[in-house]
C-alpha cells in the first residue's frame, strides 16, 4: 500500500464573521481505508465537508490528494482532483431529467447504469424527471453517479439516512467492496452500528477542532462520546422546575404513532400545559419534518394527534394556529417581516386575531409590545427594519411576540442557534415563564446542554423513532448523547 495518504487535510480553519466554524481540523484517508467523521451538532462537520469538497474555501490550512495540493475551489475542481461527495441532500437538479443531470457532471452513462442496477434500482429511465422520483431513489442515483466517476476518495454524508433496510445493506456492501479495491472513503454518520460494521477509524471534531483519531474496536463508542462532549462552557444555571412534573391529566398535545415517511416512522409523546418538553435528535433524524407536520405544513402519512383531548387533522398552518399550535422556525427569516419594524413584528398576532370590523385596542397592543421589548431587552435602535437587528435580537422578536400576545402551545425549533451566550441566558427563563403562564412548549435544540436548563423532560428521536424519554434531572449530556446515537436499551414514548 502506498504510504502517501489519498487525502490529507491539515490545519483547516474557517470563520464566518465573528463565528469560528473551524479553527484546527485534520483528516487523513489512506488507500482502502474507510474513516468516519464524527462530532456533535455544531462541531464543524458540515463546514469541514464543504471545504474538502470545494463548496467553501478555507481561511487557512491545506488539502492534499496523493501528496499534491488539491484544486478545490469548486465542487467541479474537487471532482477533477479525485474527490467526489454524496451530500446529505440530493445534489440533482429537480427540473431536469436524469440524463441532463449526468451531462452536468460528465458522468459516463453506461457505468452509471451499471451502478444503479447493482445498488438495487431497476428499470430506471434516463428520461425520468428528478422531481418525480422518491428521495430514496435520488440518494441511490447520487451515489451511482459518484461511483461512475471513479473517485480516489468518496465522501458519504449521512448516505443511509433516508434509505430502507434493503438498500442500506446494498450501499454498505458496495462501499466496502470499493474500499477493498483501494478507494478511500470518508463516512459521515450518526449510526454507530454502521460505523462499527464499516469503518476502520473515526476522526472526532469538537468546537471546530480535531480532538481525537480512534481505531474502531469494541467499546470505542463510549470514548467517542466523551471526545464529542469535552468540557462545555457554563451557559447558565439550571431552571427551577416543578418538583412533581405535570399536574394536569389531560395533555395539551397528544401525538400517537405519528409518521411522515421516510423522515420519521413512529413518534409518540404527551405535552402538558405548564410543561417544557425537550426534543433531542442529531441531524437528519426527522425532527425538522416532525415540527412541520405538527405546525400544519405537511400531512402525516399515519398516526394521530389530539389537542386538549380532541382529535385534530391539519391541512394548512392556519388549521394548526386555530387549534392553538404556534410554530417558531429555526430560520429566523421565515418568522419575521424583515423590512418592517420591531413593533410591527411583535404585534403581528394582534392583527391576525381580529375577527370583526371595529376599533383596534391600540393602547393594549402598545403596552404588550413594550412589555415584551423591556422583558427581553430587545435592541430597538433599528426601529425601522427588523433585518438590521443582530441575530440574537431578531430571535428575541420571534419569541417576544408570543410573550406579548399569549400562546397555548409553542413549537419552538432550535431558538438559540447562532446566538450569543448572553442572549441564551435571557431566552431560557423566557421559555420557562411562558410555561409558568400555562403554555405548553415543545422545545427542540441542537445543543444538548440546553435540555436540563430549560426543560422538564426530553424525548429522544433516533432513526425516525422515539427511543427514550428522560427526566430533566437525569438529562446530563452523556446520557442524552448516548440516547441520541441509539446507544440505549430503553425504548418508549411519553
Amino acid at each position: 500500500m502506498n504510504s502517501t495518504p489519498l487525502l490529507d487535510a491539515s490545519d483547516v480553519a474557517k470563520s464566518f464573521g465573528a463565528v469560528h466554524a473551524l479553527t484546527n481540523a485534520h483528516l487523513t484517508v489512506a488507500e482502502g481505508e474507510i474513516v468516519a467523521l464524527m462530532g456533535a451538532n455544531g462541531a464543524g462537520k458540515s463546514t469541514f465537508v464543504k471545504i474538502i469538497t470545494g463548496a467553501l474555501r478555507p481561511d487557512a490550512g491545506q488539502v492534499l490528494i496523493r501528496g499534491k495540493q488539491a484544486l478545490v475551489g469548486s465542487p467541479a475542481e474537487a471532482r477533477h482532483s479525485g474527490l467526489v461527495p454524496v451530500y446529505q441532500e440530493p445534489s440533482l437538479i429537480p427540473d431536469l431529467d436524469v440524463s441532463d443531470n449526468l451531462r452536468l457532471t460528465d458522468t459516463p452513462v453506461e457505468q452509471f447504469r451499471e451502478w444503479v442496477s447493482e445498488l438495487g434500482i431497476e428499470d430506471l429511465k434516463l428520461s425520468a424527471m428528478i422531481s418525480d422520483l422518491p428521495l430514496a431513489t435520488l440518494r441511490i442515483l447520487d451515489l451511482a453517479r459518484a461511483l461512475a466517476l471513479e473517485p480516489d476518495v468518496l465522501l458519504l454524508d449521512e448516505m443511509t439516512a433516508a434509505l430502507p433496510t434493503d438498500l442500506v445493506e446494498r450501499v454498505l456492501k458496495t462501499v466496502q467492496r470499493k474500499a477493498d479495491d483501494g478507494m478511500g472513503v470518508i463516512y459521515v454518520s450518526h449510526r454507530f452500528t454502521e460505523i462499527s460494521e464499516l469503518c476502520d477509524r473515526a476522526t472526532v471534531l469538537r468546537d471546530g477542532m480535531s480532538v481525537g483519531d480512534l481505531e474502531i474496536e469494541p467499546g470505542v463508542e463510549e470514548r467517542v462520546v466523551e471526545l464529542m462532549l469535552g468540557q462545555k462552557i457554563d451557559i447558565g444555571k439550571r431552571a427551577v422546575l416543578k418538583a412533581n412534573g405535570p399536574q394536569i391529566k389531560t395533555p395539551r398535545l397528544n401525538v400517537h404513532s405519528l409518521a411522515f415517511e421516510p423522515s420519521f416512522s413512529d413518534v409518540s409523546f404527551d405535552l402538558y400545559p405548564g410543561e417544557v418538553l425537550g426534543v433531542v435528535a442529531l441531524e437528519g433524524q426527522g425532527q425538522d419534518e416532525l415540527f412541520e407536520v405538527l405546525a400544519g405544513f405537511d400531512r402525516p402519512t399515519s398516526g394521530s394527534m389530539k389537542v386538549n383531548g380532541q382529535p385534530v387533522s391539519f391541512s394548512h398552518p392556519a388549521d394548526a394556529i386555530a387549534a392553538g399550535l404556534t410554530f417558531v422556525p429555526g430560520d429566523r427569516s421565515d418568522a419575521l417581516l424583515a423590512q418592517r419594524s420591531v413593533k410591527e413584528n411583535i404585534a403581528l398576532p394582534f392583527s391576525a386575531r381580529i375577527k370583526n370590523w371595529g376599533p383596534i385596542k391600540l393602547r393594549h397592543e402598545r403596552n404588550r409590545v413594550a412589555y415584551a421589548v423591556e422583558k427581553l431587552q430587545i435592541d430597538t435602535r433599528a426601529k425601522g427594519e427588523v433585518q438590521r437587528l443582530s441575530g440574537g435580537n431578531q430571535q428575541k422578536v420571534t419569541i417576544g411576540r408570543w410573550l406579548a400576545t399569549g400562546v397555548e402551545t409553542l413549537l419552538l425549533f432550535d431558538p438559540t442557534r447562532g446566538i450569543d451566550v448572553r442572549t441564551k441566558r435571557q431566552i431560557y427563563p423566557l421559555v420557562r415563564e411562558l410555561a409558568d403562564q400555562g403554555a405548553a412548549v415543545l422545545f427542540y435544540t441542537s445543543e444538548l446542554e440546553e435540555i436540563p436548563l430549560a426543560c422538564d423532560r426530553a424525548v429522544v428521536i433516533f432513526n425516525g423513532r422515539v427511543v427514550d424519554v428522560i427526566d430533566a434531572a437525569d438529562a446530563d449530556e452523556q446520557t442524552l448523547m448516548r440516547a441520541a446515537y441509539g446507544l440505549t436499551e430503553t425504548e418508549g414514548a411519553a
